[in-house]
């Protein structure tokens, strides 16, 4: 294995030798933004006095220190609860080293199921709070707590300027043979490409993980917390909480300095060095800091005095007072290279897979208000540069981006987009997110209405269409539909808008007539789907007029032919019908006799592959008496996928812009109602249209649910591609991470499951079939040439600790998952994927108005996008500042305002303006 001299760039190297073991104890309180308790919950019964007395206690003895992690507790405890006093206490120890932040992003955001635009985003907000007020950036991590690490959170943090990255969860068997070994700190080059450019010194914590033994021999207590456990939902009057630990005393103190040392002594036979990391602290801990610490100082005097007999001194720290003496020991380190650590199992039978899937409709919720949040700042952003002095309030704008900044950062937290909180924790994050959606919402709409000279005729609906929303429009009103592209590239593609009639027009804003074709809606009888022909420039809007009209300019009418129900099981080989669905560059063959997909031809390449899709579930165990179980984290099936869905009909919808093939699934023949449906569309443009994306793209977009319980509902792909079984996902949508089949004794199939946050595709010597995603799944292959995605899952079982925080996922919820299949060479796949991803993950939006006059067809409609902005089709702009925050260039102009305390919350400065107060824009 190649070795590498860590090296941290800002600490000075001094020369130490081994001698007695010296444990740096790291107090720290694990505060989950979520998870059991809503952030509101948690701040009354623990966590703003976490902060409170742990500064408090701080000024009362120089040596001792603390570190603080999730920012969004303590910026709300420093907006809300901490006195002048408290803030100039917080600045001070920052100065003395004493009080340390650690990771400094909104929350500790997972690393499985998060886009890197998101981590982005949340690290950002939090660095950007504690520059801003403290002009200081974290320099170390404590991913303590994510079910697994991925590769990218390591490249991120390089990235970022930290010196050491520090992990905890992954697998127990290869814990246990690092720990073995003395290999659980090396150097991770995260990235195949950056490579030694942006490695990152990485400590996995032992056995032990974040906390301190919760046990100890001469106290059924729990443990070295004195100030025993938080309690919900208010703190006792009386300071007394349960299960505080026995007092160290003349009596006691001996027996907790033998239990801290033997512990210190055990971890230290893990590592390499004689320096051992001792965290001290763990869930909720340190709301009474007074006790703690009172408890902690004389114990370790105790220890440091009577360390000739122990071989142990022990002092507090921070995480970079442990991270510059592993640096003094100017050791050379492993590398590993782009591994990541997942899949997470505990045990055997504790497989953490599950949770990339639960809450499908969370995970879908945060992913569309990540992409609305970078589609309002860049509308905004424009809008701002170009008209300083318009009449929308820019104080009220920040306002509303702020609000939805805040919520999409917070459900990033790694029981938040995981789904593996409680049902009240979910509706906290799902009410942060709608209220956030709609509040930029109202933000575009307001800049649309104040830029737009028609204005004045009508209304514009402060809402992004979604197709649950119901229909839209009547026979007496013109509408009107406004869509912005908030990629920086050119793009083409379509728009659907539900109708209640059939017969219309498209126009744009010149006149001119639009490509449209209007259909069925295959949700609701007595609507139409109207699916518009869109062309944007990069960073811009267009509005398309829709008209009740019945000329040679109507929306072309499509065609729907249906097929008889057909039993999958019973189907005559022999005597094979196939249906063909086609564009110019795909022929999807359907089987009439099972109302399956049968295959896929890339038209270019004229090579065919073999493709069936079905719906199947996996059984699993709710009764703990009975075996392994699944809940919001676990996967245990008990055993493998089961076809439930009997019968399959079949509907074909034909225009000359869109084929839509419409698969009902249904327990058997005779039943009425569907378990599941597919669709699946392809699409032709005419001439002198950019088709590159739209024409090699299957769009497929499922319902499911609700799940009978304990069901686990997965979408299996199959194909004739010679796979080996190996499947390839991506990490974080960042880079693919290839991901062999292992054939482990225990629990094989959880244990092959994977993330999959955005991309997935398996391929032979010449083929690969592709999978996108626009949320978070679980993805797997059980077989050669199978890739199967999990969509939904319903749990309920009788383990205690489950029961006890109602972690028990009984979801009922339906779930309308949507993908981009992509079939075609290697070369061609690599060409398409990472633009079909941006396209995907950052579709237009899309607004309505109502215009009851018959408006100009003159407008100054172009007026934000006069200068469209136009980059390569492979590149998206992330937003890596954020709007509305006072910054100063110069860091020494920063460092002297903060101290100064010239720096207000209340005088937010934007693009050279300081808006301060304004009125509300209505």
């Amino acid at each position: 294995m190649d070795l590498l001299l860590l090296a941290f760039l800002s600490l000075v190297p001094r020369a130490a030798g081994l001698g007695e073991l010296k444990a740096f104890v790291v107090a720290h309180s694990h505060m989950d933004v979520g998870w059991v308790y809503t952030v509101q919950e948690s701040m009354h019964a623990y966590a703003a006095n976490v902060y409170t007395s742990v500064v408090e206690e701080l000024m009362k003895g120089k040596q001792r220190k603390f570190i603080a992690v999730e920012q969004e507790f303590f910026r709300l405890w420093w907006d809300t609860i901490a006195t002048d006093i408290h803030k100039q206490q917080v600045h001070q120890l920052l100065q003395e080293g004493r009080l340390e932040f650690i990771i400094g992003g909104q929350v500790m955001h997972d690393e499985a199921v998060t886009h890197i635009d998101d981590q982005i985003l949340q690290l950002t907000e939090g660095h950007g709070f504690l520059y801003e007020t403290f002009g200081m950036r974290p320099r170390f991590s404590w991913h303590v707590d994510p079910f697994g690490a991925s590769a990218t959170t390591p490249t991120l943090f390089a990235l970022a300027g930290f010196n050491a990255h520090l992990i905890s969860r992954i697998d127990y068997d290869l814990k246990d043979d690092m720990q073995k070994t003395k290999k659980l700190q090396f150097v991770w080059r995260g990235s195949p490409s950056l490579s030694e450019n942006h490695e990152i010194f990485t400590h996995v914590m032992d056995q032990y993980s974040y906390c301190t033994p919760s046990q100890i021999p001469f106290s059924n207590r729990s443990g070295f917390y004195w100030n025993g456990i938080a309690v919900f939902p208010d703190p006792p009057k009386d300071g007394v909480y349960p299960n505080m630990s026995v007092p160290v005393t003349d009596a006691t103190i001996h027996l907790y300095a033998q239990t801290m040392v033997a512990n210190i002594k055990e971890r230290a036979a893990w590592f390499r060095t004689a320096e051992v990391l001792w965290p001290w602290g763990c869930d909720k801990q340190f709301f009474n800091a007074s006790v703690q610490y009172s408890n902690m100082d004389p114990l370790l005097d105790y220890i440091n005095k009577h360390a000739d007999q122990f071989g142990v001194t022990v002092q507090y720290s921070t995480v970079s007072d442990y991270f510059q003496a592993l640096y003094n020991r100017n050791l050379t380190w492993d590398i590993r290279n782009n591994q990541d650590f997942l899949p997470y199992s505990t045990e055997p039978f504790q497989a953490w897979t599950g949770f990339y899937t639960s809450r499908s409709v969370l995970k879908g919720i945060a992913r569309r208000a990540s992409s609305l949040l970078y589609a309002g700042e860049s509308f905004f952003t424009q809008y701002v540069q170009k008209y300083p002095a318009s009449s929308v309030c820019k104080f009220w704008a920040l306002q509303q981006l702020r609000s939805l900044r805040w919520a999409v950062s917070e459900v990033q937290h790694h029981d938040g987009i995981t789904g593996t909180e409680s049902p009240k924790v979910k509706a906290m994050y799902m009410n942060h997110l709608m209220d956030g959606i709609v509040n930029v919402k109202k933000l575009m709409a307001s800049i649309i209405l104040d830029t737009d000279s028609a204005k004045k005729n009508g209304k514009l609906y402060s809402y992004v269409y979604n197709k649950d929303t119901g229909k839209r429009g009547t026979r007496n009103v013109e509408q009107y539909v406004i869509v912005y592209n908030p990629l920086a590239w050119n793009i083409t593609t379509f728009v659907v808008v539900a109708m209640s009639y059939s017969v219309v027009s498209v126009y744009d804003e010149l006149g001119h007539p639009v490509p449209a074709q209007i259909q069925s809606s295959a949700e609701s009888p007595s609507t139409y789907d109207l699916y518009i022909l869109v062309t944007l420039s990069g960073l811009s809007y267009r509005r398309y007029s829709v008209k009740l009209s019945a000329d040679k300019e109507s929306a072309f009418i499509a065609r729907s032919v249906k097929y008889g129900r057909k039993v999958i099981k019973h189907a005559d080989c022999q005597s094979r019908r196939l249906i063909p669905v086609l564009n110019d560059c795909y022929i999807m063959m359907l089987d009439q006799n099972t109302n399956l997909m049968h295959s896929i031809t890339d038209r270019k390449t004229n090579r065919t592959v073999q493709v069936t899709q079905e719906f199947l579930e996996y059984h699993v165990n709710g009764d703990v008496r009975k075996g392994p179980i699944s809940d919001n984290y676990l996967f245990a099936p008990n055993g493998s996928a089961v076809e439930e869905s009997e019968a399959v009909g079949l509907e074909v919808v034909s225009g000359n812009l869109v084929r839509e093939i419409r698969q009902y699934f249904y327990r058997n023949i005779t039943a009425q109602d569907y378990m599941y449906v597919a669709y699946s569309r392809i699409y032709s443009v005419p001439g002198g249209y950019d088709d590159k994306l739209l024409c090699h793209r299957i769009e497929q977009e499922y319902r499911v649910g609700p799940l009978e319980l304990n069901r686990e509902a997965v979408l299996r792909t199959s194909t004739n591609l010679n796979t080996k079984q190996t499947l390839n996902t991506d990490n974080n949508g960042y880079q693919m991470q290839k991901r062999p089949y292992k054939a482990y004794v225990n629990n094989k199939v959880a244990r092959n499951y994977y993330p999959m946050v955005q991309t997935a595709y398996i391929e032979d010597d010449s083929m690969r079939l592709m999978l996108l995603a626009e949320r978070s799944h679980g993805v797997s292959s059980q077989g050669n040439g199978q890739v199967e995605v999990m969509l939904h899952r319903r749990l309920w079982n009788n383990l205690e600790w489950d029961l006890n925080y109602n972690l028990t996922l009984n979801d009922t919820s339906v779930v309308r998952p949507m993908f981009w299949l992509i079939l075609g060479t290697k070369p061609a796949a690599d060409v398409l994927y990472q633009s079909s991803a941006l396209a995907l993950e950052h579709r237009p939006v899309v607004m309505y108005g109502e215009l009851t006059d018959k408006p100009k067809l003159h407008r100054e409609l172009h007026s934000v996008q006069r200068d469209p902005v136009t980059l390569p089709a492979n590149l998206h702009l992330q937003t890596l500042s954020i709007p509305g925050w006072t910054y100063s260039s110069n860091h020494t102009e920063q460092l002297h305002n903060i101290y100064k305390g010239r720096f207000s919350f209340s005088n937010k400065s934007f693009i050279g303006g300081n808006y301060s107060a304004c009125n509300t824009y209505n």
